[in-house]
């Protein structure tokens, strides 16, 4: 019983490492939340499993210390809605982001973000008139559009050095007006627009040389935000998979473990059947 109480402890140990990277996945999305995407509701399904896990494996670590059933068999059962929980969150967060990328643009580094590329629950949250003016209010003040300007030796950076950049989905759909629209280069978030084709695409009508506006109002920012989101979002759920197999191995081991403790508790030796004969005594008369 001994050696089966230090397993469940080593396997509750290492439960609670598997924990961090969670945790720290759904902090990293939060940190670029509040720098790009500003979309703070969609870290804290992590935050909260990776919180559940530290706890429920705490818990499952003293039990196996002082030797408390209940608290170990709590475990296996919270620990059982935490796998599923965090198997739904990773088909939601694939689903979510499963359509959409930019498009290559000729002789260009960066790429071009359209929202008709995009569809489902999560374009419909973004595109929402309500939620998207909270958004970009927040855009603007994180000042993503302002970090992107460049100088070279205190010279700006010329049209063809531009053009060669690769932008983040955020830049290229937010600070610049799209590239089909045909306006000049002035600077990063300057340009000329006489000239240019109006027609074709909505967002020339909306993009501004105020820096206070810019695109953030155009189709082509809520696009790039979704593809900022589904980069993120994609790099988080590589480490979920990768954390769900193990916590699934540790879960299968704890309860293999769990198992054992209740086995010799109720002093039933381990491979021994219940019928001590498979055949009955025939008596003779």
């Amino acid at each position: 019983m001994r050696t089966s109480n230090h397993l469940i402890g080593l396997v509750n140990f290492l439960t609670f490492l598997l924990s961090i990277p969670i945790l720290g996945g759904g902090i990293w999305l939060s940190s670029r939340a509040n720098s790009t995407d500003c979309l703070r509701f969609l870290q804290w399904p992590l935050i909260v499993i990776g919180i559940s896990i530290m706890v429920v494996s705490l818990a499952g670590f003293a039990g196996a210390c002082y030797r408390n059933k209940f608290l170990m068999w709590l475990y296996l059962v919270v620990m059982l809605l935490i796998i599923a929980a965090l198997i739904g969150f990773i088909i939601f967060a694939y689903a979510v982001t499963d359509k959409g990328s930019g498009r290559t643009v000729l002789n260009r580094g960066y790429l071009d973000y359209y929202i008709q590329d995009y569809s489902g629950w999560l374009k419909d949250r973004v595109s929402d008139d309500s939620y998207w003016g909270k958004i970009s209010s927040c855009l603007k003040d994180s000042g993503a559009c302002r970090k992107i300007g460049k100088n070279f030796n205190g010279v700006p950076e010329t049209a063809d050095m531009f053009f060669l950049r690769r932008l983040s989905p955020v830049e290229s759909g937010c600070c610049k007006p799209p590239t089909d629209c045909g306006f000049s280069y002035v600077n990063e978030t300057g340009w000329d627009t006489r000239g240019g084709m109006i027609g074709p695409n909505p967002d020339c009508m909306l993009w501004s040389n105020d820096q206070s506006m810019l695109c953030y109002q155009c189709s082509s920012c809520k696009a790039g935000v979704l593809g900022s989101l589904k980069k993120s979002w994609r790099k988080v759920s590589v480490i979920n998979i990768v954390v769900l197999i193990m916590l699934v191995i540790f879960y299968v081991i704890a309860y293999a473990a769990y198992r054992n403790v209740k086995r010799m508790d109720n002093d039933e030796p381990a491979g021994e059947a219940r019928m001590t004969k498979s055949h009955p005594s025939h008596f003779h008369l």
